[in-house]
């Protein structure tokens, strides 16, 4: 059965977070798809300086939720403090909540789900220098490779990248939450 995912990013983002949930996406057949607020390109951050540049699919105001079965929050530091501040990002996110579709959000991606609402009474995880954030905004954070809450996925750091990816597709295979 033929996916579409949607990975929402800008400059900044790890590249590791960003390349591996990728390129399991695209292992399973799936298409997988860069949305940034900018078009053309996004430069990765990596080792402690700036990596390589990827291209973007679509900007967020050609793409909708509608058209996409999940969601994946790479992190970085630069990447989701951008995003939690662009409003489109924010309501981007917060449709794929609202049809219930999976979401995935690895080591500092969680801060856009801070600012757009939604972590609430929600068990989580996640680089431990936002476990603090995410307590204040009412999440459960436990420190844990890998944590679901009803098709919410998150980690903590790239080390967790396997068993990320691993719960990621399995949640998209089980569809809407």
């Amino acid at each position: 059965m033929s996916k579409k995912i949607a990975i929402l990013a800008t400059h900044g983002f790890e590249e590791s977070e960003l390349s591996s949930p990728k390129e399991q996406l695209e292992k399973q057949g799936w298409t997988a798809h860069i949305i940034s607020p900018e078009a053309g390109t996004i430069k990765a951050w990596t080792d402690k300086n700036w990596g390589k540049e990827y291209k973007v699919d679509k900007t967020i105001s050609e793409a909708k939720a509608a058209d996409y079965d999940a969601l994946v929050l790479p992190g970085g530091v630069l990447n989701p403090d951008k995003l939690r501040v662009n409003e489109e990002a924010l309501a981007f996110v917060k449709e794929f909540f609202d049809q219930m579709k999976p979401v995935a959000a690895i080591c500092h991606g969680p801060q856009t789900l801070i600012d757009a609402g939604l972590v609430k009474g929600r068990k989580m995880t996640s680089v431990k220098a936002i476990s603090k954030d995410l307590q204040n905004a009412g999440a459960n954070w436990v420190d844990e490779e890998v944590v679901v809450d009803k098709g919410l996925v998150t980690s903590r750091t790239p080390k967790d990248l396997p068993a990320f990816n691993a719960k990621m597709v399995e949640e998209i295979l089980e569809g809407r939450h």
